[in-house]
Formats: structure tokens, C-alpha cells, sequence
């Protein structure tokens, strides 16, 4: 069949590891050679046809229904991203489909974020670390730092950048589960607003803050952070972590336009985020199934937008090997709860959330993203520490 030639000539371009292909009529053909090694099982034509038309959405939603296998997931991703340069040239030649362009528009913030952050705390809890609930990359002093302790580390970290002094207010964009503010307020005295449009996040958080004991100094919005330009508000500190993966292509301007707004002459800010070496469309099955509206900046795309807002870039940073680590806890204990998971929710939503951590934790660390930290402040600051010794120290 057409198909099945068009396939051989895309896979042809895999050279690197061995990629075992075994179709339904019992035929099985190799390509590469050495390590790593994986097997994908196609079960029915259909799989192959629905391919040309969109390769990523096509494997994707394929393994999902079980009408294809991929074993050993790992193994398969590293391959797909250590060949990536080969093969995607290769599909521009066969006339493959790979992205899509999308934009986000606000309109759709709420339901987007809502579509995958409320699933429910009581899935997160599953395989997130308990003490902080963070969603987003930890940070590793050894390898041998337990997911629990590395995510405080990065709690640390983020904290010691902000440079926090009793008094302050700071602004959390996207603040999560709310660990992080909550940490700010304990262990620095500080005041503060975290925004989510996640209901679940946000009664979650606004219920720990109470529970610290630190109500009185910190509170939780269901809010677009967009929302606050129009409020009458500054903050000696302004932060996101993991939001600019969901501000959407197109976008950085409004909110480095909010931050600008909302960040005092002076003011630092500090932004976390998964970022890309070039600006490639959103993978369709990942915005389909995963992240919809989610757009993956370039550290240019960042930085070159700071000038304009008087932003000075104080620091960089890129923990990509720290992420990679974090998933592949996060991949281990979602394995580890996998019939709890099937029946929470069912078997194709296990093996969609199965595909995309395995395959973050491969891009992460065999791939072309990374995990980017900027700091910046808002004017001129003359009067700042002269190393970066302070990121690293203890909290006194």
C-alpha cells in the first residue's frame, strides 16, 4: 500500500538507534542501528492513513486507542528526538504533516487552563510531590535529591533570586497551588496576591493559606492575569513560574505590558519557563490533548522584549537537565499509580498522560526545550549584589 512506502521512505532518514516496525499482516522492517532500541506495533492500516495527513496528532491519538503500541516509550523518544533534524526536512519533501499555527486569544484563558489544571488536586496528588505540589521544574543539588526536597530547593532558588525583604509585595502570576507564595509569606514576611484561573488551584490555596497561618498577609484570585492592568495595584516583586508557556503565541507583549504596570521603578522580576531554541508552531496533539492555546517561547522572543519596558536583564539561567529529572520522577510515580489512574479516570486517558511525560522527559534531555530563568528589573539598579553568591545561600 501507498502508505506503507511513504512510511519506509520517512523512516529511512532514522539512523541513529534501531526503530523496529511490525504491521498488522505480521511484516516487520528496521531502520538505524545500535542503541537505544524500540518497537512500534501498528494494529490497523487506518493508523498509517490518518499519518499522512498529521504525523503527531495521528501516532498520538493511535496510541491513546491502543490500535498502536510503542515499547519502550523512552527509548522511542530518544530516538525521534536524537533523528529529529534528519526526518523533518524529510517530511517537507513526502508532504507529511507535523504542526499547526494557533493562537490564544483571552477569551479562551479560562477554559484552557481549566481543561488540564482541573482535572482534580486529588490526581495531581498522585504523582506530584505532596509537600508542594509544584507543577514545574525542580532543582537538583545532586542526583541523588528526592523529588520533594529538590522542589523546596526550587522554592529556595526562586526566592533567593527575588531577593525578598520583610514588608514586600510581591505579585505571583500564575501562582499554582499556592506553595510558593505561601513559602514567600512564611519565611520572608512579605505580602501578596497570587492569580490562577484554575478553580481547583485556587481553592486549594486559598485553604493552605489559612492552614500556614498566613491569610492575613497573602490571598488567592480566580483571575486572568491580564485582569489586573486595569486595577490600581504595584508590587515591589512580580513572578510567574510555568506561565508564559500558556500566554500563547504572540502574546508576550501584554504581559510584559501587566508586569510593567504592576512592578514599582526599581521593582525585580523573575519569570520561569519551559523555552525552545527556534520558534516552531505547537505540537497538534500536545494543544489538542494536553496543553491547548500553549506556546513554547525562544529565549529571544523573552529577551528582546524587555528594553521596551525599561527591563534590564540581571540573569539567565537554564536548569534543562533539572527538568528532565523531574519528570522522569513525575513518569515513575504516575506509573506507579497506574490502576488508580485507569480508574479515576480511564485506559486511553492513562495512555495519553503516559505519552506526553515520557516524551517532555525525552525533549528535556535528548531534545531542542529547555527551562529558562530570567530575572529583571524594572529601571536602572545600581546598588544590587555584585555575584550571584546570594541565589545560593541559605535563608537566614
Amino acid at each position: 500500500m501507498l502508505e506503507k512506502t511513504i512510511l519506509d521512505r520517512f523512516l529511512q532518514s532514522f539512523t541513529k538507534g534501531t526503530l523496529t516496525v511490525k504491521f498488522w499482516d505480521g511484516t516487520r522492517t528496521s531502520y538505524g542501528s545500535g542503541l537505544p532500541k524500540a518497537t512500534i506495533t501498528f494494529k490497523t492500516p487506518k493508523v498509517l492513513r490518518s499519518m499522512v495527513r498529521d504525523i503527531s496528532l495521528a501516532v498520538g491519538e493511535a496510541y491513546m486507542d491502543g490500535t498502536l503500541d510503542i515499547e519502550p516509550l523512552d527509548n522511542f523518544f530518544q530516538i525521534v528526538n536524537i533523528n529529529r533534524d534528519a526526518y523533518t526536512s524529510k517530511l517537507t519533501k513526502l508532504g507529511i504533516s507535523l504542526r499547526r499555527t494557533q493562537r490564544n486569544h483571552k477569551a479562551a484563558h479560562k477554559s484552557q487552563i481549566q481543561y488540564h489544571y482541573d482535572l482534580g488536586n486529588d490526581f495531581y496528588k498522585m504523582w506530584l510531590d505532596n509537600d508542594t505540589m509544584a507543577y514545574t521544574c525542580a532543582y537538583y543539588k545532586t542526583p541523588q535529591d528526592s523529588l520533594e526536597k529538590a522542589q523546596v530547593q526550587k522554592f529556595d532558588h526562586v526566592l533567593n533570586k527575588l531577593q525578598l525583604k520583610p514588608g514586600h509585595n510581591v505579585l505571583d502570576i500564575g501562582c499554582g497551588w499556592g506553595h510558593l507564595l505561601v513559602k514567600a509569606a512564611k519565611d520572608y514576611k512579605v505580602t501578596g496576591l497570587g492569580v490562577t484561573l484554575s478553580a481547583e488551584q485556587y481553592a486549594y490555596a486559598s485553604e493552605l493559606a489559612k492552614r500556614e497561618k498566613v491569610d492575613k498577609l497573602i490571598k488567592f484570585e480566580l483571575l486572568d492575569y491580564q485582569d489586573l492592568a486595569a486595577r490600581d495595584l504595584q508590587f515591589d516583586r512580580v513572578y510567574s513560574v510555568g506561565i508564559l508557556e500558556h500566554v500563547g503565541r504572540g502574546n508576550y507583549d501584554t504581559y510584559f505590558k501587566v508586569v510593567d504596570k504592576m512592578l514599582k521603578p526599581g521593582g525585580i522580576s523573575f519569570a520561569h519557563t519551559i523555552s525552545q531554541e527556534f520558534p516552531h508552531r505547537t505540537d497538534r496533539w500536545l494543544d489538542k490533548y494536553i496543553f491547548p492555546g500553549g506556546y513554547l517561547p525562544t529565549v529571544a522572543q523573552i529577551t528582546e522584549r524587555l528594553p521596551e519596558h525599561n527591563f534590564r536583564l540581571l540573569d539567565y539561567e537554564n536548569l534543562r537537565i533539572h527538568y528532565a529529572m523531574t519528570l522522569d520522577e513525575w513518569w515513575s510515580r504516575f506509573e506507579d499509580h497506574k490502576g488508580q489512574v485507569i480508574k479515576m479516570f480511564d485506559e486511553r486517558f492513562y495512555r495519553m498522560w503516559r505519552f506526553w511525560l515520557a516524551a517532555s522527559a525525552s525533549g528535556f534531555r535528548y531534545g531542542k526545550i529547555s527551562l529558562s530563568q530570567f530575572l529583571f528589573t524594572k529601571g536602572l539598579r545600581n546598588d544590587l549584589p555584585l555575584t550571584r553568591e546570594y541565589m545560593y545561600s541559605a535563608k537566614k
